[in-house]
């Protein structure tokens, strides 16, 4: 059979088994199995057990569950509350000044912590009933937090920018900096959109903030300080080349636990136990899908269907944006089923000789990736951070943060063509701190 055919195949009967309700990682271990019994018979198996153990075997990937629990510490605080708080004592006398509290305490929240419905909770608690109560439409008030959620996964620490780097061996510390400006403008264009959605309701007696004397600017920062310095020491660490990544986690984690314990009174050992036993659970997902993905992987390769999509798609007379844009279209749509971990390790090793052909930088490629798989998150059927809204907010209808959410979806839409007439603005920070690749 034509390995272009088989591929074909592979990708219908690994729809059909991860729609089926079994988890990816189980899913891609039986597409797995069952495609190279089929054509390479039982022996193919043996190499199984090492392949699979062998993709964990790489000391980059100590860096996730360390920023795993450096987002969790932070996450079982009040550190949420306190951003939110600091800024919109800020940032109170600007039109719309509360959601944009809201969308800048995502954005911080998001460094520290690096997930999307972390961020979605710890800032929605706060910022949606207050958003309400003071006359903003529920649209913008919950379409705000579910889009200033996914930044998680953007800006660094990024989880998903650690898998990213693993899958295709790429430089995790050049795809942190890459996350930097393409984040910052996500937050600017959203904000742009939020201040006009305020000041289109027209409400603006209701709209009207609260005034804060400059005492009490000052007393909450040294509840938001520690960790903003963490966030800048973890980058220093990183980029100074005082540590590599995943030693870098390892401090952020153990400081962020620290600080936890010591500002917050976290210091019950059940308060403990539940913060270890979240990030273990967590991380120990993700390294199971990290090593079924490998397994998936090596099938495609042994398989020759990599090859063959690669080989194909060099032979077809396409100009180069409409290849991307089909890649867009097939990321978007991966997305709205499927986890971005999950995405980003069955597509990347097809996706990247194809887009490296084709002259895309692989740096870039990431970015532009992690927005797709940001609409993901608040776009059904799964839409993560559409459910964890709907949790916290339980009066406001799924239809209702849905349609407020559109509008920040058609922003990162205008991120990704900004990107692609500007790729400077996620290439350019990496080669100005970490010079050129050889």
């Amino acid at each position: 059979m034509d390995p272009l055919t088989i591929g074909a195949l592979i990708a219908v009967v690994t729809i059909l088994v991860l729609f089926s309700g079994v988890s990816v990682a189980i899913g891609l271990l039986i597409v797995s199995a069952g495609f190279l019994i089929v054509f390479d018979g039982m022996r193919s198996l043996e190499l199984m057990p090492e392949i699979f153990f062998g993709k964990l075997d790489n000391f980059a990937l100590l860096s996730i569950p360390m920023f795993i629990i450096m987002g969790a510490s932070i996450s079982s605080t009040r550190a949420g509350a306190d951003l939110y708080e600091a800024l919109e004592r800020w940032l109170t006398r600007l039109p719309g000044g509360l959601v944009i509290s809201n969308l800048g305490a995502c954005a911080l929240f998001a460094a520290m912590s690096g997930s999307s419905p972390a961020t979605c909770a710890a800032i929605g608690k706060m910022g949606i009933p207050e958003m309400r109560k003071r006359g903003y439409p529920d649209g913008v008030a919950a379409g705000s937090i579910a889009a200033g959620g996914t930044l998680g996964i953007l800006i660094p620490p990024s989880v998903t920018m650690i898998v990213y780097g693993i899958a295709t061996e790429t430089s995790i510390g050049r795809l942190f900096l890459a996350g930097v400006l393409p984040g910052l403008l996500l937050v600017a264009l959203f904000m742009i959109w939020s201040m006009y959605a305020t000041l289109k309701s027209g409400n603006t007696q209701l709209l009207s903030s609260s005034s804060y004397t400059w005492r009490q600017k000052f007393e909450i920062l040294p509840r938001v300080l520690p960790f903003l310095i963490i966030i800048v020491g973890v980058l220093y660490a990183m980029y100074g080349g005082v540590a590599t990544p995943s030693e870098t986690a390892a401090v952020g984690a153990l400081l962020c636990l620290m600080i936890a314990i010591i500002i917050y009174k976290l210091w019950h050992p059940r308060s403990l136990w539940v913060v270890l036993r979240d990030s273990t659970r967590e991380s120990v997902m993700i390294l199971f899908i990290i090593a079924a993905a490998g397994v998936f992987s090596y099938m495609l390769s042994s398989l020759y269907i990599t090859q063959s999509i690669a080989e194909w798609i060099g032979t077809l007379e396409v100009n180069r944006w409409v290849l991307m844009l089909a890649v867009n279209i097939f990321l978007l749509v991966a997305g709205f089923f499927l986890p971005p971990v999950a995405v980003i390790l069955m597509a990347a090793p097809i996706l990247l000789p194809i887009i490296t052909t084709a002259g895309f930088d692989p740096i870039w490629f990431a970015v532009v990736l992690t927005i797709n798989m940001e609409i993901g998150l608040i776009s059904p059927p799964v839409g993560l951070n559409l459910y964890v809204i709907n949790g916290i907010a339980p009066d406001i209808s799924l239809k209702t943060i849905l349609l407020g959410s559109l509008p920040y979806v058609a922003c990162m839409v205008i991120a990704i063509f900004l990107l692609c007439l500007f790729p400077g603005i996620a290439t350019w920070l990496p080669t100005a701190v970490m010079g050129g690749r050889a």
